[in-house]
């Protein structure tokens, strides 16, 4: 029994003790560890690839590869180097006619990085192949506009003045196929909906799924006028026009109720007498029509919301 206690005792650590143990262990891993660097190793290791081509003649359709695994053989400081990134300096890959590029094999590479990594030597190159879509870089000048305005206001709500676009053109830049499929004129989007009140702000030019266009300026200036729409009824004269001499028309009506909408500010000072439900009965032989009129004498921007047709018999 006092054998056995005598062990235990003899095992019994502390922490004083544990520390000096914990160093030991660190000391020996770390001295091995770098004993083990002087060693040769062969290994994978990703190298970041950088592609040199003329950037203001051309430009990538998709992105290109940045980074490319090749397996090398070195002692193990550089291994350790390269693989842990440590100024590491990409590779390079030059190209001349880069449109002409579509593919580079993986094969034909070590002879080109051969001059470029230092202290190791390159077995193979482990992509098979490496795939590149660059084109040609190409300008246009586009001219702006806004289509349908009106999806972008409250309902009830119009645009009361000319829309303001400055400036009126930008200049497009991209991929020659990306820019060949871009129309002369281009319409904006506007960011903000329901919109209720005048407009004066900066919009970006883009074109749907195209983000390697790009465009200079980048955003212009917007602005426009807007004002509620209301709608107002009342009964306006009806005038019949190129009636041939002879004829006696039937009408059963001298006036025609019409409905309008116009700006809320021209509700209150419209002049029902001075618009006229005009039917234009040029190249009409005789007998019966139906015919909508037309409203003449409509202030700017109002429209005819509802008029019924006229029966004329001569």
């Amino acid at each position: 029994m006092r054998f056995v206690n005598s062990i235990f005792r003899l095992l019994h650590v502390n922490k004083k003790n544990w520390k000096a143990i914990a160093l030991c262990v660190l000391a020996a891993t770390i001295f091995w560890f770098l004993d083990s660097l002087n060693d040769n190793y062969t290994a994978n290791v990703n190298f970041p690839l950088r592609f040199e081509y003329n950037e203001e003649a051309y430009i990538p359709v998709e992105p290109l590869p940045d980074r490319l695994t090749i397996n090398v053989s070195g002692m193990g400081w550089d291994l350790f180097r390269r693989s842990a990134g440590f100024r590491v300096t990409p590779l390079v890959i030059p190209l001349d006619r880069p449109a002409s590029v579509r593919k580079i094999v993986g094969s034909t590479l070590p002879a080109l990085f051969s001059d470029q990594i230092e202290g190791l030597e390159i077995n193979f190159v482990v992509n098979d192949t490496i795939y590149v879509n660059i084109e040609p870089r190409d300008r246009k000048w586009v001219r702006l506009r806004i289509d349908s305005v009106e999806r972008f206001l409250r309902p009830g709500y119009g645009v009361v003045s000319p829309i303001q676009i400055r400036p009126d053109s930008v200049l497009a830049d991209g991929p020659l196929s990306h820019i060949s499929e871009l129309r002369r004129s281009l319409s904006l989007s506007l960011e903000h909906t329901n919109i209720d009140e005048d407009y004066d702000e900066e919009v970006e030019v883009t074109v749907p799924h195209r983000p390697l266009i790009a465009f200079r300026p980048s955003t212009v200036h917007v602005s426009f006028r807007v004002e509620e729409y209301v709608e107002v009824t009342d009964s306006v004269k009806l005038v019949l026009v190129n009636l041939p001499e002879s004829a006696k028309p039937d009408l059963q009506v001298e006036k025609l109720p019409v409905t309008i909408s116009v700006r809320r500010s021209q509700a209150e000072s419209l002049v029902w007498d001075s618009m006229r439900a005009v039917v234009n009965l040029k190249g009409f032989k005789g007998g019966k029509i139906s015919a909508e009129p037309e409203i003449a004498g409509l202030p700017g921007g109002a429209k005819v919301v509802e008029i019924d047709s006229v029966h004329i018999t001569y």
